[in-house]
C-alpha cells in the first residue's frame, strides 16, 4: 500500500493530473494486497515440498503475478477508455517488461520474503519452545525418578531383614548393609550424570536382587545373558531397576513356588536390545504392572530413553499366561569394537 501510495502520487503529481489516477492507483494497490494475501497461500503450500520444487513453483508465482498484475492495470487504464483489442493489450504487456515489470515482481518478492522469514522465526521460535520443554520436562523426570528411585516398601523390608539377621547371622547382617549402601550411594550418585557404564548398572541390580532374595529364599532366582561386546556400552542410570522391580512385584511374589528373573543384553542390527523377562503370573497381573509405583519408574525410564535415543528406543511391555517381558533398545555403531 505504502508503495502504490508513493508511486500514485508521484504520477499524479508529475505525468497525470486526473483523479482517475488516484482511482486507478488504489484499486490496483488493493489488487496487490488481494494478491499478496494469495502468494502467501501459494508459499505455505509449496512449503511442503523439496527446495528445488518451491524455486520453480515461485518462477511460475512471478510470471503468473506479472501477468495478472499487469492485466489490471491495463484495464484500469486503457480497457475501460475504450481500447478493447487484444493487439494493444499485448503491446501493453510488452511495455511493462521494463521498469514496471520490476515494480509488480518487487511486490511478490516482498510477500514471499517476509513469508519465509516470519517461517525462519518460527522455526527458531519453535525449537527453542522444544528446548526450553525438554529442560523442564528432564527436570521434572529427575525430581520423579528420585523419589522413585529406591521403593519406601523395599527399604523397610530391608532393613527389617537386617534387624532379623542380626539375631541370627551378624555376617550375612553385615553383607546386606553394604549391598544396601552400594544401592543407595548408586541411586544417589546417578542423579548428577547422564550415563554410567553398563557393567555398574549391572552389579547395582545383582546387589538389589540379593537383598531381594534374603526376603525369598530360593523363590527368587536371577539369570544374565550378556554379549561380552556389550559391557563397554554406557546407559542411563536405574534404567533396568525399575523393569526389575515390578517384575520381582507383580510377576514374582504373587506366584506361590516363585520364579526366575532374566536380563537379557544382546547386540543386533545396529542396536543392544535390553530384555527383563521373568516366568512369573503375568497376564493376570498385567494392570498392575503397569500402574504400580514402580510402573512410575517405567514411565520415567521410558521418557528418558525416548530423549535420549528417539522413539524407537520406547519400552514395549508384554504380558502371557508365563510372566512379564519388557525390552528396548539402543542404537549403537556396528563398527564398533
Amino acid at each position: 500500500m505504502i508503495n502504490f501510495t508513493i508511486a500514485t502520487t508521484f504520477e499524479y503529481l508529475v505525468f497525470r493530473p486526473f483523479p482517475s489516477t488516484i482511482i486507478n492507483g488504489l484499486l490496483l494497490s488493493i489488487t496487490i494486497c488481494v494478491l499478496a494475501f494469495l502468494s502467501w497461500k501459494w508459499s505455505a503450500f509449496l512449503h511442503r515440498f523439496q527446495v528445488i520444487v518451491q524455486v520453480f513453483g515461485h518462477i511460475a508465482g512471478l510470471v503468473a503475478w506479472f501477468y495478472l498484475v499487469a492485466t489490471i492495470s491495463y484495464i484500469l487504464e486503457y480497457y475501460l477508455d475504450g481500447f478493447r483489442t487484444l493487439d494493444e493489450w499485448r503491446e501493453f504487456l510488452l511495455e511493462q517488461l521494463g521498469s514496471k515489470s520490476l515494480l509488480y515482481n518487487l511486490e511478490y518478492i516482498t510477500s514471499i520474503a517476509v513469508f519465509y522469514l516470519l517461517k525462519y522465526i518460527d522455526t527458531i521460535t519453535e525449537k527453542e519452545n522444544e528446548k526450553t520443554t525438554l529442560a523442564i520436562a528432564n527436570n521434572e523426570m529427575r525430581l520423579s525418578l528420585l523419589k522413585s528411585q529406591i521403593n519406601p516398601h523395599f527399604l523397610f523390608n530391608t532393613l527389617n531383614s537386617i534387624s532379623t539377621l542380626m539375631n541370627t547371622n551378624k555376617t550375612k547382617a553385615r553383607q546386606m548393609m553394604t549391598m544396601l549402601g552400594d544401592v543407595l550411594r548408586y541411586a544417589l550418585d546417578s542423579n548428577s550424570v547422564r550415563e554410567v557404564p553398563l557393567g555398574d548398572e549391572l552389579a547395582f541390580i545383582r546387589n538389589y536382587i540379593h537383598i531381594q532374595q534374603v526376603r525369598f529364599g530360593q523363590r527368587l532366582k536371577y539369570k544374565e545373558d550378556i554379549d561380552k561386546q556389550c559391557l563397554a556400552l554406557t546407559i542411563p542410570p536405574m534404567v533396568l531397576q525399575p523393569l526389575v522391580e515390578n517384575s520381582v512385584k507383580h510377576g514374582i511374589t504373587p506366584k506361590e513356588e516363585g520364579g526366575t528373573i532374566t536380563v537379557s543384553i544382546k547386540r543386533q542390527n545396529g542396536k543392544v536390545v535390553f530384555r527383563v523377562a521373568d516366568d512369573g503370573i503375568g497376564l493376570t497381573k498385567k494392570k498392575d504392572f503397569e500402574s504400580s509405583n514402580s510402573g512410575v519408574g517405567l514411565v520415567n525410564s521410558d521418557m528418558r530413553l525416548q530423549n535420549m535415543y528417539g522413539r524407537d528406543s520406547k519400552l514395549r511391555i508384554a504380558a502371557g499366561s508365563e510372566g512379564f517381558v519388557v525390552d528396548f533398545n539402543i542404537p549403537v555403531d556396528d563398527d564398533e569394537d
